[in-house]
This record gives C-alpha cells, structure tokens and sequence, in this order.
C-alpha cells in the first residue's frame, strides 16, 4: 500500500513515500480532508501519531497555490512550544515541500534575533515560531499577519503548562479573524478547551487517544529500588540488558549533570542536555542522539519537550514527573509510526504520590520488577488507582463522614461547656490517655505549684464528674461568661 490521501497532489505524495511512509496514520486520515476543505480544526492526537504532517501537508497543498506579496509578510503560522519541535517541525516542512516552491524558517528565543528579521524582510511562507520570540518581532514591527492564511497550535497544552497562555492571546488578538485555525494538542485539558474556544467557534474535532489502532505500542514497567542506588541500578540496565540507546529523565539540571558524571565513572557516555547548555550545543547532541553516535542522553523536563527521535528504543524515568500529563509526554517519544518501544520507569518510596496519580490517569496499574542486587530497603506500597491527597479526602482516619465532623464543629461553638468536651472525640473526654487529659493535669500540676486549689466546679445544681478536671475547667469558665 502507498500512501495517498485524496486532495494532495503528486509533488507533495512523492516526498511522503520518499520518507517510507505506506499509509496515512488514523489522525492524517481524519484531519487533512478537513482541512483541505478549509474548516477549523481541533485534534487529540498523542505525541507520535503523525500529527506534524496532519496539518503540514493540506497546508502546503493550500499554499502551494500562491505565493506571499510584500515583505515580512507569512501565509502560515506554526506555534510550537519549544526551539526544539520549532526546528523540527521546520524541517519536516522542508522535506514534504522539497517539490515546491515554498519557503520556511523556525523562530526561537536563545540566538541573535537580526538574522531572523533578515529572514523575514522576503516574506516567508511558513513560519515556525515560539510565542515569546513572535511577540518580541511583532514590537519591533518586522512581521505582518495582513496575508496570514491559516494559524496552527502544535502541542497546545505544552504551551499552556509553560505558561504561555498570556503571549497566545497577545498573539492571536494581532491575527485577522478570516484565517483558518487548527489547534493539535495530546491531551484535552480544561485550559486547552478554554483556549480552543477562544480560537474557534466553528470547528470540527478529532480524538485519536481512545483509537486502539492510534496507540502506539510501548511496554510499560517500573523497577522498585531506593533512592541512593537509582544511578548503580541505571547502569546495571544498560550494561546486563545491553541497551543500545535511551532517553533517560531526570528532575533538575544538576541531577542531569550528576548523572552523567556517574556513569562515565561505569564506562557508560551519556550527556546531559538542559535549559543552561546553549542553543548550538543541544542541537548537536540532538543531532547526535538521532544519528547514533551519542546513544544516551540525559534531558530535564523542560528541555526534553520537543525531541523528536524516530524509532527511539526506549525511555527511561530517572524520576517521575510531578505532572501524570508529562509521563504520557515523556513515554510518547518512543513508539511512534506503528514502531514498539519501552518506557522503565525507577521508583523510590518518594515517588509513591507521583505515581498513583500517573496510574489514576494510565487506568491500570504498571507492572512491578525487581532486579536481584537493588531490592529497596524502603518498600513501595501497592498504588491506589482512585487515590486522593490527603487535604481533599472527605472525612477522618476514623471513618468520621465530612458531615458528622461538620457537626461536631458547630457543636463545640455553640459555647457550652459540655458541647466542647465532647466535640471532637477522644483528646476531650476524660480518658486518661487523651491529650486534653493532658493539659488538664499539667494545670492542676502547676495551680498546686502555686498553692491554689482547683475544686470541681458546681453549675445549676448538677454535680460535675470530680475525675473529669477538663469538664471542670469548662464549668469554670462557662461561669464566669455567665458572671460577665
């Protein structure tokens, strides 16, 4: 089977094919008709689905069929979250347009803005940009939108987890309102539907994360070890496994070089890519990476967002995530286009909460393994796929419903004196172990200190219990607000 979608023409199918691509993905199948047809579309489509030549190819079919009129003008505009998918979607540009003549450029923040004003003064067909570097060419006034086409959000709930939200609606307030929008995003968050709302009215939607043929085949597993023993057990996977190449997670930047440092010492190289390498050096350990020459690589969170590696074995989570979204970001890098590939993630009883909340989200449960050497001192509990923190659980340890505690709140402020003995259970009876016994006793320590005597106190003719000096206590006071 070749790959051929009707509306696109020859020049554009041939330069697919060449990339060995027999097929359209469930995604292209849907989305390039409509957008072929000039609809607003809103796609979910996981990382790895053939989004970027979703919306790629019928845009350059669109455009191929005009060319921009005066300088600094663009007929299509790609907001990517990242430098990285900015060059990468660039230069999936340039391969599906090598058979026409349409031109391109990725725009970025982290290298001298003069060459990509001198880039725009032509006018530029496609242009890939960051939302901060955009919005820094719109002041400086180098870009026109009066000839904008179509617009395009790739991974918009990336965008929004950056917190770029404030330079999109700059952006989009700028743009003429006939332009087409398509908006691709992996998940449907509240705030990407938000935003897509602002967008469009009018736009036909696509979801290919529920898709059994859109899933992309990946093994899942996680090994149980404590934490000062992450970067020996790391090792041991590669060496004894005789891995090949990995992607490898981790927390912060100093983690990153950490690690890096440690497994050289084991005969391994890796290098570590993150926000304080510069530009020129994280394209070329990407550059690296893909061709083989560089077969692991350590990336932070920030950095990693973006990499696009075809055929990547495997990714490893050095450590979870705080976010359950940024693990299915992390493990959507492998597998792709129909390929297996493996996601293993290092567990330390730390990560407990991190991964209840990423199987919560997974829906099952992730397969356990434990590796002969690096059995954890500290276990890790079973997960809880409903699991709750602690400040939104309803109710107490005790099995106390929310209301019965409401309850026992307004009792003990209604003010009397036997309300507040018993409200709140145990700490206010007289049970001689409760921490209201407690106090008591420590009062009456330090009244016979001082030569005082507290006598059980007498309230409207009813005795009071003299082994309960926490209820005396109350009765005193109760009576001398009734005095005042």
């Amino acid at each position: 089977m070749t790959f051929s979608i009707s509306g696109l023409s020859e020049s554009i199918l041939s330069a697919v094919r060449e990339q060995g691509y027999n097929e359209p993905t469930p995604i292209q199948a849907q989305a390039i008709p409509a957008i072929l047809a000039g609809q607003d579309v809103i796609a979910e489509a996981q990382t790895g689905s053939g989004k970027t030549a979703a919306f790629l190819l019928p845009v350059l079919e669109q455009l191929s069929k005009g060319e921009t009129q005066k300088a600094k003008r663009i007929r299509a505009l790609v907001l990517a979250p990242t430098r990285e998918l900015a060059l990468q979607v660039n230069d999936a540009c340039r391969v599906y347009s090598q058979n026409l003549e349409l031109t391109s450029m990725a725009m970025f923040g982290g290298v001298d803005a003069e060459e990509q004003k001198q880039g725009l003064i032509d006018g530029v067909d496609v242009l890939i940009a960051t939302p901060g570097r955009l919005l820094d060419m719109i002041y400086q006034k180098a870009i026109r939108f009066d000839e904008l086409d179509v617009l395009i959000l790739d991974e918009a709930d990336r965008m929004l987890d950056m917190g770029f939200i404030s330079d999109i609606r700059k952006i989009l307030e700028r743009l003429p309102e006939q332009c087409q929008s398509l908006l691709f995003s992996a998940t449907m968050s509240d705030g990407v539907q938000q935003l897509a709302q602002t967008l469009t009215s009018d736009a036909v939607s696509f979801s290919v994360a529920d898709d059994p043929s859109a899933r992309p085949r990946i093994e899942q597993w996680l090994v149980t070890v404590d934490k000062d023993q992450k970067s020996a057990l790391l090792s041991h996977l590669i060496t004894d496994l005789q891995w090949q190449q990995a992607l490898i997670f981790i927390r912060t930047k100093h983690g990153a070089a950490k690690l890096a440092d440690q497994l050289a010492k084991r005969g391994i190289q890796a290098e570590a890519i993150h926000g304080d390498r510069s530009q020129a050096v994280r394209t070329q350990l990407l550059d690296d990476f893909r061709s083989g020459k560089l077969s692991f690589l350590i990336a932070t969170g920030v950095a990693a967002r973006g990499i696009d590696i075809d055929l990547l074995e495997r990714v490893v989570n050095y450590d979870l995530p705080d976010d359950s979204e940024d693990y299915i970001h992390r493990i959507g890098r492998t597998g792709r286009a129909g390929a297996s590939g493996q996601a293993i993630s290092l567990l330390s009883k730390d990560d407990f909460k991190r991964l209840c909340a990423i199987e919560s989200r997974l829906g099952h449960l992730l397969e356990r393994r434990e590796v002969e050497g690096f059995i954890p001192r500290k276990a890790v509990p079973v997960s809880i796929l409903n699991y709750v923190p602690k400040h939104k659980r309803e109710g107490n340890e005790a099995g106390t419903s929310g209301d019965d505690r409401n309850k026992g709140k307004r009792r003990s402020s209604g003010g009397s004196g036997a309300g507040k003995s018993n409200a709140g259970g145990r700490r206010h009876t007289g049970d001689k172990h409760g921490s209201g016994q407690k106090r008591a006793n420590r009062r009456s320590d330090q009244d016979r200190s001082k030569g005082t005597d507290r006598k059980p106190a007498v309230n409207s003719g009813n005795k009071t219990n003299n082994s309960d000096p926490w209820a005396a206590w109350n009765d005193k006071k109760d009576r001398k607000l009734d005095r005042s």
